[in-house]
């Protein structure tokens, strides 16, 4: 929902911005599921969020929107006090979260990682490989009994997913920071292509920790 989008307030039927509460007469507002996220807490739609304001806001807003307080209220006021929490808890898991957040604001501008998500990124290629191959490694290991070697290797093998995986991160966080200074279509798209093939990377080696990582379970188990 664009930030220009008037409603009426159901109860004074006061025009007004997208908003949870109408600003004439404080009346909660159900708001729509597609509503933009950054509106839920009156903040600019920039990827860059200051998150101590934006707990602020979300601990306030979770008091004034709790269903207690309606309890005695009128039906447009349980409804919207429910489903308003909901949203708010939605949005706030997903601005508060750096990774999460990228994704919002790929979808925000019309785009997707589509189906090449599934597949190696160009720059993760080498590491895929070599990672294959050592947790390769470690199952013949395991198989042969070898728990000390086992675990030693598959702590080094985390730990050099883990820095790509954070390093991946930091260029995410840069990617965002740059958004507000794009000028014209030739900086924005170059920015979003960046930011498909970060987060695409994120997505990726999250994959590669969790083999890991269950590789490292059955070797404790085993």
């Amino acid at each position: 929902m664009d930030y220009a989008t008037l409603v009426r307030c159901w109860r004074c039927a006061d025009e007004h911005p997208v908003t949870l509460f109408c600003p004439h007469c404080q009346a909660i507002q159900q708001l729509l599921p597609q509503v933009d996220y950054f509106s839920v807490f009156d903040l600019p739609r920039n990827p860059v969020v200051d998150e101590a304001v934006l707990t602020s806001r979300y601990y306030e807003l979770s008091r004034r929107l709790h269903p207690d307080l309606y309890q005695t209220g009128t039906s447009e006021e349980k409804e919207a006090s429910l489903k308003n929490t909901a949203l708010l808890n939605r949005a706030y898991r997903t601005l508060r979260d750096l990774v999460q957040r990228g994704q919002y604001w790929l979808e925000l501008q019309g785009e997707q990682l589509g189906r090449d998500n599934n597949r190696v990124p160009p720059a993760l290629a080498a590491l895929v490989f070599e990672v294959q191959e050592q947790l390769a490694d470690v199952r013949e290991a395991r198989a042969a009994n070898k728990g000390t070697e086992v675990t030693a290797e598959l702590a080094t093998v985390r730990v050099e997913v883990q820095a790509r995986f954070e390093q991946s991160c930091m260029t995410l966080e840069k990617n965002l920071a740059q958004w507000g200074n794009t000028n014209g279509t030739s900086g924005t798209s170059a920015l979003l292509q960046q930011l498909k093939t970060c987060l695409s990377e994120i997505a990726y080696l999250r994959t590669l920790l969790r083999d890991v990582d269950k590789e490292s379970e059955a070797s404790w188990n085993g």
